[in-house]
């Protein structure tokens, strides 16, 4: 979502997605005139060009997660710091007119504070709207491909990653086969070729999608099955599972 102002000063109000009641997509309510936060001491304001769009967010939409209401929802973003707080100005790390991403909530709005800590500054060589999509989905992609199965997955390992279609997983499929590891992947029909051209999984088990939906049906193809085939009977050493109640029984 493209977010961006051309103020130079942070003005009293601003443009911002607000939440005041629970619920489905329908409270989701732009707002002209909201409020823009205040600065504290060890944050920044963030003038805001990016805000990314994850499912937590609808976590925080529909009440899973808690914040307090009314408030401004996504929880990553990124654009150029506006002000900051004195004393985290006497810090070279940022200064205003630093470019960066952060993951914090109040991203879906013209201006959000953010922690000092929380922001991470932007490579010239990176452009700010791939910056804002990687930063969520990537970082975690990252980390569950380098650290989760703690060294017992080696080069040349198999391993099992779902929905290599969709977000965070088909980051790590591309993580995973850089650093070595044979993917097996699967996906929805639908999502096939998108996969196919990525290239990142040896092999693909394509799946059919639940009828009137658009999400796959676990239950349509023996994944055990094809996986023991394509393993030689072995078995993979880590399996990436961004899915849950699907899929748990077919991991064990």
């Amino acid at each position: 979502i493209d977010m961006s102002s051309t103020a130079t000063e942070t003005p009293s109000t601003m443009k911002a997605v607000v939440i005041k009641e629970l619920g489905g997509p329908e409270c989701l309510k732009l707002v002209h005139n909201h409020p823009t936060p205040q600065l504290r001491p060890g944050h920044a304001i963030i003038q805001n060009q990016y805000a990314g769009l994850n499912f937590i967010d609808t976590y925080f939409r529909k009440g899973l997660y808690k914040a307090a209401l009314p408030f401004v929802p996504g929880q990553e973003g990124g654009g150029t710091i506006l002000a900051i707080s004195s004393d985290d100005n006497r810090d070279s790390t940022f200064q205003v007119g630093d470019v960066v991403v952060y993951g914090t909530l109040g991203a879906y709005a013209q201006y959000t504070l953010v922690p000092v800590t929380q922001l991470v500054k932007v490579p010239q060589n990176v452009s700010l709207d791939i910056a804002v999509s990687c930063y969520t989905q990537g970082l975690t992609a990252h980390y569950l491909t380098t650290s989760v199965h703690c060294g017992m997955l080696q080069t040349n390992d198999w391993c099992l990653i779902y929905s290599v279609g969709s977000g965070t997983c088909q980051w790590a499929a591309q993580m995973a086969k850089i650093q070595g590891y044979k993917v097996i992947g699967t996906c929805s029909q639908s999502k096939a070729a998108a996969v196919k051209q990525v290239g990142a999984c040896d092999e693909l088990i394509v799946l059919k999608e639940v009828e009137g939906m658009s999400y796959s049906d676990y239950g349509s193809v023996d994944i055990v099955g094809k996986v023991m085939d394509i393993t030689n009977q072995k078995g993979v050493k880590c399996i990436l599972d961004g899915v849950g109640k699907s899929t748990v029984d077919i991991s064990l």
